[in-house]
């Protein structure tokens, strides 16, 4: 298996507040995780900058301008009570869209059979028209939207396995049976959807987990609902929206996974994506706000995807 990692130094000068949890140290404690020999076959490869006109592939153009127009020359603006941006986060927010776009044309080029985007900020909160969630543009619609249209397949899938719901996701392809969309998400939590109930057009697939649970109804999740979702879709890419906040070190939830059950999700995956996908995978980093915790697991799930 070949495996690209897209990352960028630009990601770490999208700044927020002190204390704030999504910060550009997390993408430090990952880099130092990746300097292990383990991952000396990684295909190391500087992230692009996106198109804007990618944006209006999951965002309308007034949304695009009204993120445009609250950047600050200098310091930091709130876009909404956890949101923030600085001077440099359009550029990192536009290059972690071009990561996402060109992870998905290697897939399909054969340059690379799965990749790891390491980027902020994270984009699975971003609803169509609405900032939230640390989330400017949603990345992983973005790029199911340009497989789409670039590589005209019919069926992409993203499973999202953030312990928040991907509010955003969920959003943008309510309507839309092309793209299936599935998520494992502690419940009740920020930012509150998420229940089995919520369907779309048959195309959301919701497996909220009870908090103080772990890797027995973690994994029964994937086996009863997300597996059996994507055999009977058959999808031909598969996006991973990787948040790793339900690691049980992780501050903002009470899921108690470990780096075990993320290298077992990730194989999962990969077996899906072998049979209906030819291999091809795409994993965006989301959440993940212990630094230990998140590089360890994050660390697992890269390995799984070099290993095959």
């Amino acid at each position: 298996m070949v495996t690209r990692l897209y990352t960028h130094p630009i990601y770490l000068e999208h700044l927020t507040p002190a204390g704030h949890p999504e910060r550009p140290d997390r993408l430090r404690a990952l880099g130092k995780v990746l300097d292990d020999h383990a991952f000396d076959g990684l295909d190391r490869v500087q992230a692009p900058m996106g198109d804007e006109a990618t944006i209006l592939y999951a965002h309308p153009e007034t949304y695009l301008e009204r993120v445009r127009m609250t950047i600050p020359q200098q310091g930091l603006t709130r876009v909404d009570s956890d949101t923030t941006v600085s001077p440099k986060s359009w550029e990192a927010a536009l290059t972690a869209i071009g990561a996402a776009n060109a992870a998905v044309d290697d897939v399909f080029s054969g340059k690379a059979d799965n990749v790891f985007v390491a980027s902020r900020p994270p984009g699975h909160h971003a609803e169509r028209d609405r900032a939230m969630g640390f989330c400017l543009f949603n990345n992983a619609a973005i790029a199911a939207r340009h497989a789409q249209k670039a590589h005209g397949i019919a069926r992409v899938a993203i499973v999202d396995w953030d312990v928040h719901h991907g509010n955003g996701t969920q959003d943008i392809f309510w309507e839309d049976s092309s793209v299936l969309y599935c998520s494992t998400h502690q419940m009740p939590l920020y930012p509150g959807s998420g229940a089995k109930s919520e369907t779309g057009v048959g195309n959301i697939v919701n497996a909220p987990l009870d908090p103080d649970t772990g890797s027995e109804h973690f994994r029964e999740a994937f086996n009863t609902r997300i597996l059996p979702s994507l055999d009977a879709f058959q999808p031909e890419l598969i996006i991973v929206s990787a948040g790793f906040d339900a690691h049980h070190r992780d501050p903002l939830a009470e899921i108690n996974l470990n780096e075990d059950d993320f290298d077992w999700a990730t194989g999962k995956l990969m077996e899906r994506a072998g049979s209906y996908a030819s291999n091809r995978l795409v994993s965006l980093l989301e959440g993940g706000y212990d630094l230990k915790g998140m590089s360890l697991s994050a660390g697992a799930h890269i390995k799984r995807l070099m290993e095959g």
